[in-house]
């Protein structure tokens, strides 16, 4: 966990999109992000995390529906929301943090 707050202790915000493999909306939310990382570049971060393979961050954080999208500034949760997004929707929730 202390990996964790490395990761989201930083200036620009950080998407976090919690995923498992076998989900479809999961699936979907993959072109999402790499348009989303094209449109913002530098100032946004965005690391994608399986919940099967981080089971006691995913519980932490009670992640229960997926995709789980949550944005983090500064080490602090800004924003949060379960469901697929289209980019630009997406890319303007990013600016508002930015």
């Amino acid at each position: 966990m202390s990996k964790f707050g490395e990761l989201i202790d930083v200036s620009i915000p950080v998407l976090l999109d919690f995923f498992t493999e076998w989900n479809k909306e999961s699936d979907v939310m993959h072109d999402v992000l790499r348009e989303v990382a094209a449109g913002l570049g530098n100032k946004v971060k965005v690391i994608k995390i399986d919940i099967e393979k981080n089971k006691a961050l995913s519980e932490a954080l009670r992640i229960k529906d997926l995709p789980t999208l949550i944005i983090y500034k500064d080490g602090e949760m800004k924003w949060r929301q379960s469901g697929t997004l289209d980019a630009n929707t997406l890319i303007n929730v990013i600016q508002e943090y930015a």
